[in-house]
């Protein structure tokens, strides 16, 4: 199956074997699978609620996230990818990077490395950097920072106000700050996630 439509400006396309993971049958373009995808989200967004005494710097807990985001759409919502891409790390190094990075993260938050929205940043882009999963990476990515960010008593970040799945200018800002990020000056992100 083939979807119409055109993707976003860095968005990964996803091989034969991950689209036959399409659990809806209905869906023929980009724009019906964005806005299931977004429902997807939203029930997620809702279990977070329930979610609230997890540990949220854990590997289970951030592929339970990405299961529920995506859960009604995907049969491999939750499973790390099997396939090379033109962004991310190689398969095999996916689970012991996310430890890594979990294991960071954990660090800088307790002996205040960084201030905090700087932390979470940090936190964003490697996850973001590692692509864990086939698709979703930037939603998954972008919650599960705004979930650490209130689990420390901060606001979540704004995004630049904006729909970031979407082609557009604010997808255009933070695909540059993240560009601007894997070269090590976060500050073009810092702006934009709190901007």
């Amino acid at each position: 199956m083939g979807l119409g439509g055109a993707q976003a400006p860095g968005a990964t396309p996803l091989d034969p074997n991950e689209i036959e993971g399409l659990l809806p049958s209905h869906i023929a373009t980009q724009d019906e699978l964005n806005e299931w995808e977004q429902a997807n989200v939203t029930r997620a967004v809702t279990w977070l609620v329930s979610a609230r005494k997890r540990d949220v710097l854990g590997e289970k807990f951030l592929r339970e996230l990405h299961r529920r985001m995506f859960d009604q759409t995907w049969r491999w919502a939750g499973t790390f990818r099997t396939t090379e891409r033109n962004l991310g790390v190689a398969p095999e190094q996916i689970a012991p990077r996310l430890r890594d990075l979990l294991a960071d993260t954990r660090y800088w938050i307790e002996h205040r490395t960084y201030p905090l929205d700087e932390a979470a940043t940090r936190f964003h882009h490697r996850l973001v950097s590692i692509h864990c999963f086939a698709n979703g990476n930037g939603r998954h990515a972008r919650l599960i920072t705004d979930v650490v960010l209130a689990r420390h008593g901060l606001p979540a970040f704004t995004w630049g106000h904006s729909d970031l799945v979407r082609a557009g200018a604010a997808r255009d800002r933070y695909l540059t700050a993240l560009r601007g990020a894997d070269a090590g000056d976060y500050s073009q992100l810092l702006t934009f996630c709190r901007g």
